[in-house]
Order: structure tokens, then C-alpha cells, then sequence
């Protein structure tokens, strides 16, 4: 209300959608919504009134046949003292509420959900759902302490699923019985939904940057990538590790991963106040560049295997993102947005601040889609040694990815304790008898 003074404010929450038949897809609250409110059922508004600083929460009307097969859902008494705002009724007395408050107000911040319902009760009022969006954004990118207490849960239980997969994972499963290891470690933990659908993938397919089919058999030899995370009161992890599915990593395997390692323990120091996120990703750039010339599979300057995008064949995506309510968080609201110093496509351009949460994920890959394609080959022949990059196909892929809170002085606080180290992952899958 401090930031849009001058019209009403008017959320929707999410709706129940049909998934076949008479059967709905799983329930969850849209982002901004949850943000506002905490409020998780389906169906209901929130109208904040910035001229009479005033806050309501409408509730859809429920009678006994929806208790009967639902249960409980809070009375206006209960929601007020759960949700603390002033005022809650219910959503078919939201079109008389609305003809009322819009009195003296120019514009309708409402998202577009809302228009579509009450529109016609919004009349006179300039709608402008774009700058309700990036105010939200704005105020959602730096986390408080609750914030970061329920994101710390999430990594916490979302680790030890990493942790038992680690443990559980053995040659001659299917990639889905692995993330049934994972569902199930996050379930009985509490936590009941994902953050994002899982990737598994062992050998090839940890090339595939989204891959999901995950019916794949796991095979001696191979590398194993698993992207998972789960949900702590609508707050995401976003963890990835890759492991051996034997016991240990073979020579190859452990030189494309020492590479990966390196470059993101130095891009978590580098996560400071000020940091420009195009910056902090060609960082990240240069010492995966580094890395793979000192394998011998690129050759040339750093900075022209950066600049002619030579090194994007190894390393196609950005560092990270941020993290939140969202497990993509928008992009900080345009005042924090900078122009791209570089050339290089990044996810999101923006100073670093203390308080937001970002995904820290290099990531070296094999593709073949790259590697094999005449196009790239004539494009940098010069800069990469297609012959010897094509003999590591089959290896996969190798991401490595913690989530961070960064902080104004100091190192930034790390909420993944998930085993990195070859050391220690080897160590852990020989302890879980894998020989």
C-alpha cells in the first residue's frame, strides 16, 4: 500500500483446475497470493484499500455438502485471527465492496485473474496489473528471517532426500524408483509438495538440462544427476548433485567435476552486495573456460572463449537465479534491473543485495546436439577440439547447485549441507555398500 497509494489493490488467489472429469489437479496457492496472505484454499481475494489503509479477505461461501466431503474450512472469525487481516466476508459481496471503495482511487493494481472476475466492478479505474507485478517482485527478491527460517527447512529435508538417494541409488534401478527415494524421504518429513518437477538422470540424460522422462535403468559406470527439491510453507529448495552410480568416480568423470566444483565454491565467495549477476555469471564462464583448456578440450584466450561463446557448449545456461515462493523468483522489480554489460544471455541482470536467496549452478555437459553439429564445428573449430570433447560423449552432464541467502558483510550463508566432495560422496555411497 506505501508503494501504489493511489488505487486499489486487488488480489485473486488461485482457483482449483479441472484435471479429468471431476477430479482436480493438486491445490497450490499462487505465489503472490501466499506472499500477501498465507492463505493456501482456493477461491478467495484480497482487497487493500491504500487511501482508507484498510485490508479484507474474501472467502468463498461454504455450505454443509462442502464440509461433508471437504471438512473444515475457516469461519471469517478464524480467518481473521489466522491471516490477520482487518476485515473477512465473502466473495459474491466482493462486487458491492468494490463499487463502494473505488471512490476517490484512479487505478485498479489487480492481477489479472482478478480483472477477469471483477472487472465490471472496477470500472473508472485504470487497470494496471504490470506494476502491481513488478511491485510485488520488488518486495519479494530480499528475504526477511522468516523467510529464510522456512527456506532452511526446505534445504534441510530436501538434503537428507538428496542424502538417502545418495545412499539408495544402485545399478539396475530405474531413474523413477530413485526419485520415488527422494518423494517418499520429503513426504515423511512432512513436507507434501515438490518445488518443481524432479530430474533424474543417469548417464546421456544428464545432458538433457530438463529431462523428465526418468524411466531410464541406472548402469555401472555411469554418472547420476539428480535436480530436487522440495516445498517448506510454499518456500523452495533447489538443490542438484551428481554422483557415481558405482562407488567411485572414474578419472574422467572426477576431472569434469573437479572443474564444476571449483568454479562454484569461487562463485559462492563472489556472491557480495553490489555483484552484478551478468558479472558473477561470466565469472563463472571464464573458470569453467579455464577448467575444460586445461582438459584439453578448449584451446585459446579465456576471454575468447568466453566472448565467442565457444565455452556455451560445455556450459549452455546461466549461474543460478533467484529462489523463493517461486523456484524461478521474478526478476527483483524493475528498479533493480540493470542493463546486460555483456553479450552473454543471462537469466536475470541485477545488483545483488543482502537478503536474496539464488541458486549457485555451473554445470559441464557432453551434448551431442553440440558436439555433432556441423555448424558449431565451423563456428569453433579453432577454440575447441571437437574430436577430443566428442570422445567424452556418453559422460553426461554434471551440475552442482546450493542455494544461498546472500548477506551485507561476509561470506554468504549457505542453507545446502548436501555431501559435494568427492571425498565424501564416494565415502558415503562405499559406507552404503556399494563397492
Amino acid at each position: 500500500m506505501g508503494r501504489l497509494k493511489d488505487g486499489l489493490i486487488l488480489l485473486a488467489g488461485g482457483r482449483e483446475v479441472i484435471r479429468n472429469y471431476d477430479v482436480s489437479y493438486v491445490f497450490r496457492q499462487g505465489s503472490d497470493f501466499l506472499w500477501l496472505t498465507g492463505v493456501e484454499e482456493p477461491g478467495c481475494a484480497l482487497l487493500l484499500d491504500p487511501k482508507r489503509r484498510t485490508s479484507a479477505l474474501y472467502m468463498p461461501r461454504i455450505d454443509d455438502h462442502h464440509r461433508v466431503w471437504e471438512g473444515h474450512v475457516p469461519s471469517p472469525a478464524e480467518a481473521r485471527r489466522l491471516y490477520g487481516v482487518e476485515r473477512v466476508a465473502f466473495t459474491d459481496e466482493l462486487p458491492k465492496a468494490l463499487k463502494k471503495a473505488r471512490s476517490g482511487h484512479r487505478r485498479a493494481y489487480a492481477n489479472e485473474a482478478a480483472l477477469k472476475s471483477w472487472g465490471s466492478s472496477l470500472k473508472g479505474l485504470k487497470p494496471a496489473p504490470a506494476v502491481l507485478t513488478d511491485a510485488l517482485e520488488e518486495l519479494r527478491a530480499v528475504k526477511d528471517a522468516g523467510e529464510v527460517a522456512l527456506m532452511r527447512r526446505a534445504n534441510e529435508v530436501s538434503g537428507a532426500a538428496h542424502v538417502a538417494v545418495m545412499r539408495g541409488a544402485r545399478a539396475g534401478m530405474r531413474e523413477y524408483q530413485v526419485q520415488a527415494l527422494f518423494d517418499s524421504a520429503c513426504l515423511a518429513a512432512g513436507l507434501k509438495h515438490l518445488a518443481y518437477p524432479s530430474i533424474v538422470a543417469a548417464g546421456d540424460n544428464g545432458a538433457v538440462l530438463h529431462y523428465r522422462k526418468n524411466n531410464a535403468v541406472l548402469k555401472a559406470g555411469q554418472l547420476l544427476l539428480i535436480d530436487a527439491g522440495a516445498e517448506n510453507g510454499g518456500y523452495a529448495a533447489d538443490i542438484t548433485r551428481t554422483f557415481p552410480v558405482s562407488a567411485r568416480f572414474t578419472r574422467r568423470q572426477a576431472d569434469a567435476y573437479d572443474v564444476v566444483l571449483a568454479t562454484q565454491k569461487a562463485l559462492i565467495n563472489a556472491a557480495k552486495p553490489g555483484v552484478n549477476s551478468a558479472d558473477w555469471h561470466v565469472l563463472s564462464m571464464r573458470l569453467i573456460a579455464e577448467g575444460l583448456r586445461d582438459l584439453g578440450l578448449l584451446r585459446g584466450s579465456t576471454d575468447a572463449l568466453v566472448e565467442t561463446g565457444a565455452v556455451r557448449l560445455f556450459y549452455p545456461h546461466s549461474i543460478g537465479h533467484l529462489l523463493g515462493l517461486d523456484v524461478h523468483d521474478g526478476l527483483g522489480g524493475s528498479k533493480r534491473k540493470l542493463p546486460n554489460p555483456t553479450k552473454v544471455p543471462v537469466r536475470f541482470v541485477a545488483r545483488l543485495e543482502a537478503g536474496m536467496a539464488v541458486t549457485v549452478e555451473p554445470g559441464v555437459y557432453f551434448i551431442s546436439a553440440l558436439l555433432e553439429s556441423k555448424a558449431q564445428y565451423d563456428k569453433h573449430k579453432d577454440l575447441v577440439d571437437f574430436a577430443r570433447a566428442r570422445s567424452w560423449l556418453g559422460l553426461g552432464g554434471i551440475r552442482i547447485e546450493d542455494d544461498i541467502i546472500v548477506r551485507a558483510k561476509g561470506l554468504p550463508l549457505n542453507l545446502t549441507s548436501v555431501p559435494k566432495e568427492r571425498r565424501d560422496i564416494e565415502a558415503l555411497r562405499r559406507s552404503a555398500g556399494h563397492g
